[in-house]
């Protein structure tokens, strides 16, 4: 079957009993998220869409947890060069957005690879109402240790996901190994571009959940040091600034269902730090980044 998922390959504890304080805070941070699978319902039913005939072309409008939306998928697609007959690896899936429409726009297959369970569980459950079950599949696990086979894939892609990952070096290197020879790596992140201040650098890391957010120049070396081969990259700190800033607002505007579903601290603490995060970016002491690498041939 096209889209049936790989067998899981056991090499490392799994995602549930681990004890990395900072693995468990990062699925926290997502669990307790704003944008989540039942807000994207509430929004589906208060636009009239019939959830029982649901389509990928009514869900985009809800279900893409990063910059952008789908022009930035299409952008990464293009980017890849991703096409109908690739196997594409979505590292840090989340809810599954950007996996289900790079096979809705382009035919390809793609797995989604993600350690926050509920994410991963909202992403099968959105995939088959859009019937998109049969090219797409998801994954629980580590991007540091990926459950998955080697050359498995001719593209992987990832966005604004890396960030609450300290050990970049290990996902390049699971990249690496799990693309096939001279497959393309295609992703977007958050990047330093002036030093944080000792309460920044708190505050990313303990509410961000980003405690070693890297430089460009970082990512190239640890592209260069895995073999990869970088092609371009493209400063998207402008745009993303933008983004930004229209994404806090939203975000305000779910105060009431945030409040509801987590509870009023769990609201006060996302604005407080989000805030600080977005200010960031507007200070340039943030910014984004798009990166196309080759894996090594």
């Amino acid at each position: 079957m096209a889209g049936a998922p790989y067998k899981r390959i056991v090499k490392n504890t799994p995602v549930a009993t681990l004890p990395d304080t900072h693995k468990q805070s990062v699925i926290q941070y997502y669990d307790t998220h704003p944008i989540n699978e039942e807000q994207i319902l509430i929004k589906l039913r208060a636009r009239g869409d019939d959830l029982s005939a649901l389509t990928q072309d009514q869900l985009k409008d809800f279900d893409q947890d990063h910059y952008g939306g789908v022009q930035a998928v299409d952008e990464l697609a293009r980017l890849a060069r991703i096409g109908a007959q690739h196997r594409v690896l979505d590292v840090c899936s989340g809810m599954g957005g950007p996996a289900r429409w790079l096979a809705h726009s382009t035919g390809c297959r793609v797995t989604g690879l993600d350690f926050t369970l509920s994410r991963v569980e909202a992403a099968r459950r959105l995939t088959q109402m859009t019937k998109l079950d049969a090219r797409v599949d998801f994954v629980q696990g580590d991007a540091t240790q990926m459950p998955l086979p080697d050359a498995a894939f001719d593209a992987a892609i990832s966005q604004e996901a890396w960030l609450h990952i300290p050990d970049k070096g290990a996902v390049l290197s699971e990249c690496a190994r799990v693309l096939k020879r001279g497959g393309v790596l295609a992703f977007t992140d958050v990047v330093v571009r002036q030093p944080l201040s000792a309460h920044e650098h708190e505050r990313m890391a303990n509410g961000q959940r980003a405690p070693d957010m890297a430089t460009l120049e970082r990512y190239r070396e640890l592209l260069a040091a895995n073999r990869f081969v970088v092609e371009s990259t493209e400063d998207l700190s402008a745009r993303w600034t933008a983004i930004l800033i229209d994404r806090l607002a939203m975000y305000r505007s779910l105060r009431d269902t945030t409040v509801a579903k987590f509870g009023e601290a769990r609201y006060i603490e996302w604005d407080s730090v989000y805030s600080l995060f977005v200010g960031l970016f507007e200070a340039a002491k943030l910014g984004g980044v798009r990166v196309r690498a080759r894996a090594p041939a």
